[in-house]
């Protein structure tokens, strides 16, 4: 049987340095005053959603050992914005993050316990020592069986300190919205003004007689509050209210004070056309991000219900085989009940009339699928699931948390890509093909504010887009706080606006509420509200500069790198060799002169590289991953039939600078280290 990853020499922790503390009602920690705690490091940054799934899959085990685990969120900033000490305590209520949190915008902290990618986990014993070193997100089962552990041996020892943690919680925020992620246009006659009937100016009954609901309302979904409301074309009279409010998963009647249903931060929703929503039986389809579901919304009777996604977030393993050594990855129907297939973080929808079904962008796994309200069957529509900027075919493309849909005049498909800062747009063919093209991005580490050329041009974590009627696309450029404007005719960015908190979403809004020409629509998540955004005649040229992110390079010598990436499973489950090594390794560089041999996707957790030596510095972009089986092993040492079994994955980009006495290993840790 496997044994618990830790570590086989003592080492110390060290301190926890930082700007600031957040969670701890003023005060500064450190490991003396959590000795005696199990304390448990998580390095995040809060643009990175498997750093928020970590958060909720760390929340069961903070509460039921709430009296000897203090866990540390450790925010170590990728993006300039996520440096912003008031972006981060924002982010920190945003994600109800119970926990004291350390503000290491230089990565003091980071670097001492030789972080490599975000999320990481370390854990500390009672007395103060390292005990694991966890890369990526799903090791919770692990930690469930390593904490009791360390419990037992150092109550034995009498070196564990029962109690309360340091947490103190900070002041909440009071509104109507409370970080707002997206919102919809209902037209007059799907709405309110639809189901409660209208008064002789337009207004729906028992709303404010001032013609708030006239011309239509606005569906927005109001994430910090888990529901949805329905907003007057001014923005402030509440014409309706579907969801509890209350977290959680829950089907049946959603609207107003005796709501049932529940969402947990919902995102996305499209508003589907008239003859689908008529035969599917609801009209609005929503991307329940946390609860890894789609949800539908009858405007007529108020009741919401689960149209897809088992609840269950999806991992690599879940499906076909996510990419073969070419690096090429399904695309296609997924097979099995609707409810029964398993999503990730979907985070917002669109129809497509080409393919005549919802597109999604599922952030959680890096891909676009697609969801027939009709037939209720579950499609990849792009993306192989590895993480990065890379076109072409689509079962062949990469992305990284793709954010924000809309849809074009010739029904292309224009995608905010956040995690590259980059504006994609999937190219539909009229039988259906799939091609996947970059308007503005580099890479993962590559983002800035600069206007003018669009291979030159630079965002920053976009999360919204919009086509406006001019042809040319919006996107919420969320970090930079603006909106920028490509023009797919010259190639070239430009600025439309500034100065916004966080902007999630933009729309163009054609109701000519505020004045004859159209506007911008502009959910302001950090500001708790949604405004109009006049598009101005002449576009701001800004150029504030390109930025990478500055993370240590790691000194290696050019020739041969000799890596490793460690696993070992935790207690209780088994390495999966039923069908050959279930360990694999993919490897790529930026630039690609680097890697002179050893790229490519093969099994195992060993490789040799060839660095080139007339590259003086790079990146290398490594995945790896690992399936592990539950249960007890049988007397001939097989897995049981029908055990639960998991798959570990990390993608790492490390930076490299190439010099003669540089190191000719690298080793990197998915679950465990020596």
């Amino acid at each position: 049987m496997s044994e618990t990853v830790r570590t086989h020499a003592r080492v110390r922790a060290s301190e926890l340095v930082g700007r600031n503390w957040l969670n701890t009602g003023g005060k500064s920690l450190d490991l003396e005053a959590l000795r005696g705690k199990i304390v448990l490091l998580d390095f995040w940054t809060f643009c990175c959603i498997n750093c928020l799934h970590v958060l909720d899959e760390l929340r069961p085990l903070e509460e039921q050992y709430s009296d000897v685990l203090v866990t540390v969120g450790v925010h170590s900033p990728k993006f300039e914005h996520e440096a912003d000490p008031v972006a981060l305590a924002a982010a920190v209520e945003r994600y109800e993050i119970h926990h004291p949190v350390l503000d290491d915008p230089e990565l003091e902290t980071w670097k001492a316990y030789t972080a490599r990618a975000w999320p990481t986990l370390v854990v500390i014993d009672p007395e103060g020592y390292i005990v694991a070193h966890l890369s990526g997100e799903g090791h919770a089962d692990g930690l469930a069986v390593l904490i009791p552990e360390l419990i037992a041996e150092h109550e034995a020892k009498g070196t564990l300190h029962r109690g309360s943690g340091p947490y103190v919680a900070p002041e909440p925020t009071s509104g109507t919205l409370r970080f707002p992620g997206k919102a919809l246009f209902l037209p007059l006659g799907r709405g309110s003004t639809a189901v409660n009937g209208t008064s002789d100016d337009g207004a729906a009954a028992g709303a404010a007689g001032n013609g708030a609901a006239g011309k239509g309302s606005w569906l927005v979904t109001d994430t910090g509050h888990h529901r949805l409301v329905e907003l007057g074309t001014d923005f402030h009279t509440v014409l309706g209210t579907f969801g509890s409010g209350v977290k959680g998963h829950a089907d049946g009647p959603a609207a107003g004070d005796s709501a049932v249903a529940q969402f947990n931060e919902p995102q996305g929703l499209v508003l589907l056309p008239e003859d689908v929503a008529a035969k599917a039986g609801y009209d609005v389809v929503i991307a329940d991000s946390v609860n890894h579901r789609l949800r539908g919304l009858s405007l007529a009777d108020g009741k919401a219900s689960t149209l897809a996604g088992s609840g269950v977030q999806r991992l690599l393993e879940a499906g076909p085989a996510r990419v073969d050594e070419d690096a090429a990855g399904f695309t296609g129907q997924l097979g099995g009940h609707p409810l029964d297939v398993a999503l990730s973080s979907p985070w917002d929808v669109v129809w497509s009339r080409k393919l005549n079904a919802v597109v999604v962008a599922m952030a959680g796994v890096h891909q676009i699928f697609s969801f027939d309200p009709l037939t209720g069957a579950v499609a990849i529509v792009a993306g192989n699931g590895l993480e990065g900027l890379l076109d072409g075919p689509a079962h062949e493309a990469w992305f990284a948390q793709p954010s924000g849909l809309a849809e074009d005049a010739e029904g292309n498909i224009w995608v905010a890509d956040s995690e590259t800062s980059a504006l994609r747009k999937l190219a539909i063919d009229d039988d259906g093909t799939v091609t996947v093209e970059s308007a503005i991005g580099k890479g993962l580490f590559d983002f800035g504010f600069r206007d003018g050329a669009a291979a030159e041009a630079r965002l920053q974590h976009p999360l919204g887009v919009t086509v406006l009627p001019d042809g040319s696309v919006a996107v919420a450029d969320t970090y930079n706080g603006a909106v920028r404007r490509y023009d797919p005719a010259s190639g070239t960015v430009s600025t439309l606006a500034r100065g916004l908190l966080e902007p999630s979403d933009v729309i163009v809004d054609h109701t000519h509420s505020a004045g004859s020409e159209p506007l911008l629509v502009v959910v302001e998540a950090n500001k708790h509200q949604v405004v109009f955004v006049p598009i101005p005649k002449e576009a701001q040229q800004v150029d504030e500069g390109a930025v990478q992110t500055h993370r240590p390079k790691s000194p290696v010598a050019p020739g041969p790198l000799e890596l490793t990436v460690r696993f070992t499973a935790p207690t209780g489950q088994k390495l999966d060799d039923r069908w050959g090594d279930p360990t694999q390794l993919k490897i790529s560089s930026t630039p690609p002169e680097l890697l002179a041999s050893g790229g490519g996707t093969s099994v195992g957790l060993l490789r040799t590289l060839e660095l080139s030596p007339d590259v003086p510095e790079g990146i290398l972009h490594i995945t790896a991953r690992a399936a592990a089986c539950d249960g007890p092993e049988t007397e001939d040492g097989e897995i049981p039939d029908h055990a639960a079994c998991h798959l570990y994955q990390q993608d790492w980009g490390i930076p490299v600078v190439l010099q003669g006495d540089g190191d000719t290993e690298l080793v990197l840790d998915l679950r465990g280290m020596d």
